[in-house]
Parts: C-alpha cells; structure tokens; sequence
C-alpha cells in the first residue's frame, strides 16, 4: 500500500469512528431506562380499523372455510366497544355491516382480552397485544375453539 492510500484510509477510519456511537459508562443509551409507562382500559380509546383473517366453521358443526374482513371498533376507554363488522366466508358468503358490542380488559403489561357477541348464543373471545403505544393493536381469536382468526388494527380516530 503506498503512502498515499495509507494517509486516506486512516483519515476515513478517523472520520468513521469520530462519528460512530460510543458504548460504555459514558453512553447516554445505556445510562437510560426505556421508556415505557403500561397499559390500561383507557389506553384502548377511539375507532380502530381492522383486518381479519383466518378460518371457521361455514355452520355450526360444518365444513372450515376461509374467512376474512374489515372492521371499525369503537373503544370507549373504559372496557366497553362497539363495531361494525364486513366479513366474507368463502361458503358461506358476505354478512356485511354487522354491528354488535363487547367488553375488553387490558393488563399493565399492554396485553389484552376482548369478547364480542356478534349474534344471539356466539361469544368470541379474543386476546390482543397493544403495540405503539395503543395506535395498534394485534389479535388472536382463542374462542369459540373452532374459530382462527387474526387481526391487526390501526387507530383511525381518538374520540
């Protein structure tokens, strides 16, 4: 390597490490907790948009089929919602703009459990992760047993 080249590459690896983070006592990352306050009932506030996919029965006791859908879920802030749901089965069809309630509890460790009755005698039961602090929220049907829908939900409006 001449001298030239030489000179050039300890001036970019001078200029490279000046700039470069520097780990140890004196590095304010590691001298700082993450920020991070919790969760409660009033984290989940506003209409969220979600997308749903996943399987199900087509009928009580008859074939899976694939099922997927969008909603709009209005939480209250204190452990009530509301939503309008459009979901389509591939047997058995679109229910479009269902509208039903439900109630949901949220942890401190911003983990979740939710249950909606979409109609007389059908209780779903779900368990979510707030993630982002409450602008989105992940979630997994664990009820009834049959039922494997995920969501993801996004925070369109705080009310």
């Amino acid at each position: 390597m001449n001298r030239m080249n030489a000179v050039a590459l300890v001036m970019v690896l001078g200029v490279g490490l000046a700039g470069a983070p520097r780990f140890g006592a004196d590095d304010k990352h590691s001298q700082q907790e993450p920020h991070r306050h919790g969760c409660d009932n009033a984290t989940l506030r506003g209409a969220y948009g979600i997308q749903i996919q996943g399987t199900q029965p087509a009928s009580p006791g008859g074939p899976v089929e694939s099922v997927i859908g969008v909603v709009i879920r209005n939480y209250d802030g204190e452990g009530q919602f509301s939503q309008t749901s459009n979901v389509k089965g591939s047997i058995s069809g679109t229910v479009p703009d269902r509208e039903s309630v439900g109630t949901y509890q949220v942890n401190a460790d911003c983990s979740a459990i939710a249950q909606v009755q979409p109609a007389p005698g059908i209780v779903i039961a779900e368990r979510l992760v707030i993630v982002d602090e409450g602008r989105e929220i992940r979630s997994a049907t664990i009820l009834p047993a049959p039922v494997m829908v995920t969501g993801v939900s996004r925070l369109i409006d705080v009310h």
